[in-house]
């Protein structure tokens, strides 16, 4: 539960500091020499995603390797569907840390970025299993970005499967950040 979790999180981490790394490129001028190239705005963007996506997937695999090697051990198709489920379920930060990188200025980006995940882990389950919270921060968990994400990857361990509350917050919170990361995206581009 624990292994999955943590998964969860440095795919979260990794994919939100993927994407917010154009906060950098930015400031370094680095979008502005792409716009002069036939380099379309959509290209940009899905390479940034696939980039944070590539790093997500690094730190899933890492983390599950170190717990294949700690000893745990479970069915394949748990392996298999929750590590899929926690690189997929991480394009939602990919898109946050797009949105993020987009808002704030390249000096003080991670410095957002690194509380807000942690913040954000905490209140979403993956630190402490939302059963042993008070009924309070179990209903505040459902509303964070956190929340679908580790219910729908640690639901092959527990088999209790995934409820539709978890899918929509995946799906609302993925096109929230979406929507954000293109309107600051064409925010910037008008500039030059």
């Amino acid at each position: 539960y624990v292994m999955i979790s943590l998964a969860v999180y440095g795919a979260m981490v990794a994919t939100t500091s993927g994407g917010g790394m154009v906060a950098v490129e930015r400031a370094q001028g680095w979008s502005r020499q792409l716009r002069l190239t036939p380099l379309t705005p959509t290209a940009y963007v899905l390479t940034k995603i696939l980039t944070a996506m590539t790093l997500g997937l690094v730190a899933v695999l890492v983390e599950f390797a170190v717990g294949a090697f700690s000893g745990v051990r479970l069915p394949m198709h748990v392996w298999l569907y929750a590590g899929l489920a926690a690189w997929i379920g991480s394009l939602v930060f990919a898109a946050f840390g797009l949105f993020v990188g987009y808002l704030a200025p390249a000096e003080n980006v991670m410095q957002f970025l690194g509380p807000i995940l942690a913040i954000l882990a905490m209140f979403g389950g993956l630190f402490v299993p939302l059963e042993v919270l008070p009924h309070v921060m179990q209903t505040i968990a459902t509303f964070t970005p956190v929340y679908g994400v580790g219910s729908i990857a640690r639901s092959p361990l527990t088999g209790t499967g995934f409820t539709m509350v978890a899918v929509a917050n995946v799906v609302l919170w993925t096109v929230l950040f979406g929507v954000g990361a293109a309107l600051l995206y064409r925010r910037d581009t008008a500039r030059v």
